[in-house]
């Protein structure tokens, strides 16, 4: 469903924010929130899509969410592994998103990569859902990254021809302005910081033209450093981050990582929290106590109970600003 079809939506009652019940998101790291520690959110990460269904569940008590997301993968691993599963979710409202570690980690064609993703799309618009599609961000200024440059605009060209072509809503994260600075990012310098995680959020309801309460989140400002200093972190990173990422994926990977909310589900706010995986403390608390709990740790109803912009306590500082 395109945008103008939502706006003009025959039936829809004139309360209703937007048409959508069922929200199921593919993809990487990126999407299952790799960068968004929150330990009270199911597996432990928070990121765009939860904070985004938590708005999208606002005024509508049969939202249901799913993120298949799981870290590491590669597009033709999340189509082998998602692209099923997400169909027999029946969605009507699919975040796609997929090549970055191909790109970044894999030298992948651009070319081969839109190929397969332009099948995926098809196949997910042809059940009447409306997909959203993720433009990657600029890397041009972190080292070793930039040397990809070409080929992610390559690929990002791709997308934006895939999304006009099934009528498919664009994200674009390379024209996001707010990525461009450096605290959007994770130290890692791939995965999106929970600022960054808010902006990506903000910017896809944006898209579809939905109205929400997130603000953007406002870093303190960080001190400024020479030439000398800033290579010296960039050296500190490439042995924390880098070269420890090329020697993962030289060695087979583990296929046990799953994802963290395989069936779609309320959200945070919307009836009862969950569905929570097996051993998660939420799952074995009584309803009462568990509507309590999440009060406390801003799992009211999105927009009102959680802390404005959705930063955690310990980062918000009395002006309102975040580490």
């Amino acid at each position: 469903m395109t945008i103008h079809q939502q706006e003009t939506w025959p039936g829809r009652p004139p309360a209703a924010r937007h048409p959508w019940h069922r929200f199921v998101a593919l993809g990487d790291s990126y999407t299952e929130g790799v960068g968004d520690p929150e330990p009270l959110s199911i597996g432990g990460l928070r990121g765009w899509a939860d904070r985004a269904a938590e708005e999208l569940s606002v005024g509508q008590r049969d939202f249901a969410y799913a993120n298949l997301a799981v870290r590491g993968l590669v597009l033709q691993e999340i189509l082998d592994r998602q692209l099923e599963p997400a169909l027999a979710l029946k969605p009507d409202l699919v975040g796609m998103s997929g090549g970055g570690n191909d790109v970044v980690f894999h030298r992948g064609d651009p070319d081969k990569l839109a190929e397969k993703m332009d099948q995926a799309v098809g196949l997910l618009a042809e059940t009447g859902a409306t997909v959203l599609l993720f433009a990657g961000p600029d890397w041009g200024s972190t080292p070793v990254f930039s040397q990809i440059r070409g080929r992610l605009a390559i690929y990002n060209e791709h997308l934006h021809t895939i999304g006009l072509r099934h009528h498919a809503v664009m994200v674009d994260l390379w024209c996001l302005p707010a990525l461009h600075d450096a605290r959007m990012w994770d130290r890692d310098r791939l995965h999106l910081s929970p600022l960054g995680h808010q902006a990506v959020a903000i910017a896809t309801l944006d898209a579809l033209g939905v109205p929400h309460s997130l603000k953007a989140l406002q870093p303190r400002p960080v001190p400024s450093h020479g030439w000398t200093q800033a290579r010296a972190e960039d050296l500190i990173w490439a042995r924390q981050y880098l070269f420890p990422w090329v020697l993962r994926r030289l060695r087979p990977r583990p296929e046990s990582l799953a994802a963290k909310r395989p069936q779609a589900g309320p959200v945070f706010g919307v009836g009862l929290p969950g569905p929570f995986p097996p051993g998660h403390p939420a799952g074995s608390m009584a309803p009462d106590s568990l509507g309590d709990a999440m009060t406390r740790i801003g799992g009211g109803t999105a927009g009102t109970a959680m802390l404005e912009g959705g930063a955690e306590r310990e980062d918000v500082d009395e002006s309102g600003e975040v580490a």
